[in-house]
C-alpha cells in the first residue's frame, strides 16, 4: 500500500497527523484481514480509501473526548514557510468544520483527485450525492473565515 499517501488523506480527514497514522494503521489491519479476497477487485486501492473514509467516520461517531490541538511553531522560520504552514493550517481548520462525510467528499474529490464516480464507489453513494456534498462543501470553506481572510490578504 501507499502509507504516505494515506497518511496525507487521513491527515486530511482527522486534522491531526497521530490521528492520521492510527486511522491508516486501523484501516490496514482490518484490509490486510481481507486482502485475499480484496486483492481480486478491480481496484482494491478505492476499496482502502473506502475503508478509510468509513473507519474516520465511525471513529468520528465514537468520540467521546474533544481534543484542543495546539501547533507548535519552530524555533526560526523563515517567511515563505510561515506562509505555506499557516495556508496549511487554515486549510484543516475550515476542513475541520465540515461534517465528516462531507469532508470525505471534498477530500477525496479535489485533494486525492478522484472522479465524481470514484468518491462515490469508495463512500457507497450515488454521483449526484458526491457532486451536491462538494458544492456544499466548498461553498462552506469558501465562506469559512479563516480562507475567507486568507484569500483577502493574498490580493
Amino acid at each position: 500500500m501507499r502509507w504516505s499517501r494515506l497518511v496525507r488523506t487521513a491527515y486530511l480527514l482527522t486534522g491531526d497527523h497521530h490521528e492520521a497514522e492510527d486511522l491508516v494503521q486501523t484501516t490496514l489491519a482490518k484490509v490486510y484481514l481481507a486482502w485475499p479476497r480484496i486483492s481480486r477487485l478491480d481496484e482494491p486501492d478505492a476499496y482502502v480509501h473506502r475503508a478509510l473514509a468509513n473507519n474516520n467516520i465511525s471513529r468520528f461517531r465514537r468520540r467521546r473526548v474533544v481534543q484542543l490541538l495546539t501547533p507548535r511553531l519552530p524555533e526560526r522560520s523563515r517567511p515563505e514557510t510561515t506562509a505555506r504552514v499557516e495556508a496549511r493550517a487554515s486549510l484543516a481548520a475550515a476542513l475541520a468544520t465540515l461534517p465528516p462525510r462531507m469532508r470525505a467528499v471534498v477530500v477525496l474529490r479535489y485533494w486525492e483527485d478522484l472522479s465524481e464516480q470514484q468518491v462515490a464507489d469508495v463512500l457507497g453513494c450515488s454521483t449526484g450525492n458526491v457532486k451536491s456534498q462538494a458544492s456544499r462543501g466548498l461553498r462552506k470553506l469558501r465562506d469559512h473565515p479563516a480562507l475567507a481572510a486568507g484569500e483577502s490578504g493574498e490580493r
